[in-house]
């Protein structure tokens, strides 16, 4: 930290100051927090214990869905916590952590998004090689990638955050700690770290989603030559991907492609990819995809025989 940071904590003034609309949406968040961890969990257990899901899509959507999972806590315990108390503050290193974890995650994913897409490439446009070039050696090295990248774009955040001066106020009117509300606090000309905050962030958010809507077409295109089953299969597959990837990637160009600027919209957009996002993968995945449905049914089945076995035992 620089000598004229004075500032140690924040004061976070969250969604709204009105107690009952902040009962309101303590109630929603829980929820919304609850079916986000129990859902991307289901996804990650029912992959581990399914041996009809040995493939690498459901490797990645695994990983996917523990990444929802952490990112989302990462931001919502905090949340609800600040929704109940009348102490609403989270000190400078909680701060730099939770802007560390969120950006790791979140960056992490994107990059998974894009192997998602090589994988799904692979498969409809070469079947023949897709065991071949996606082996269990390249998954793995591909998944590194992804976290190697997210941790590098974790990273640059922190410390061109961390290095700036805070000599005052410390309110931070947003629920949690992100790049241009903290920015926004920073009692020095920001212009040049806000360049970088959109090259890090904005840039590779739009330049991964028109890669990844490329892919998606060229895919998509390739389908022509494919069988009607085989077609609708693919289509029912890619169109869930493409769902995630703009849910996922809207509001984070939205949110990024732009100058260092606040607008009173930007707190219910941060709602829509903190919370909403991660919360509605699972769903969209276990929706559109029988293989996933059937294996978490078997799951579903085996367990409830398994404790009526242990009842009669008993």
């Amino acid at each position: 930290m620089g000598e004229t940071n004075n500032v140690t904590e924040f004061v976070l003034l969250g969604l709204t100051q009105d107690p009952t609309g902040q009962k309101a949406l303590f109630v929603m968040f829980l929820l919304m927090y609850i079916v986000t961890i129990v859902g991307n969990l289901l996804i990650v257990g029912t992959v581990i214990a399914s041996p009809s899901l040995n493939s690498p899509m459901y490797f990645f959507l695994a990983f996917l869905s523990l990444m929802d999972a952490v990112y989302s806590t990462a931001i919502l315990p905090k949340l609800l916590k600040d929704l109940v108390c009348d102490k609403k503050t989270i000190s400078f290193t909680a701060c730099l952590v939770q802007l560390f974890v969120e950006h790791l995650f979140g960056g992490a994913e994107v990059f998974l998004l894009v192997v998602m897409a090589y994988d799904r490439y692979v498969a409809i446009c070469k079947p023949l090689h897709y065991l071949t070039v996606m082996n269990q050696q390249v998954c793995i090295s591909l998944l590194v990638v992804a976290w190697v990248g997210g941790f590098a774009h974790a990273l640059v955040q922190v410390l061109s955050v961390y290095k700036l001066p805070f000599c005052g106020p410390n309110v931070i009117d947003h629920f949690g700690c992100d790049m241009y509300p903290l920015l926004a606090l920073v009692c020095t000309d920001t212009y040049f770290i806000g360049l970088t905050v959109v090259a890090n962030n904005g840039a590779m958010c739009m330049v991964v989603f028109v890669l990844l809507l490329f892919s998606y077409g060229i895919i998509l295109s390739s389908l022509k030559t494919h069988s009607q089953e085989g077609r609708r299969k693919a289509l029912s597959t890619c169109s869930s991907h493409i769902m995630v990837v703009v849910l996922f990637f809207v509001p984070c160009i939205f949110m990024y492609v732009r100058p260092v600027s606040n607008f009173p919209i930007d707190k219910s957009i941060s709602v829509f990819y903190t919370a909403i996002t991660p919360m509605l993968n699972p769903l969209i995945y276990t929706l559109r995809n029988s293989e996933i449905k059937n294996s978490m049914g078997k799951l579903w089945s085996k367990m409830i025989s398994i404790d009526r076995v242990r009842i009669f035992a008993y």
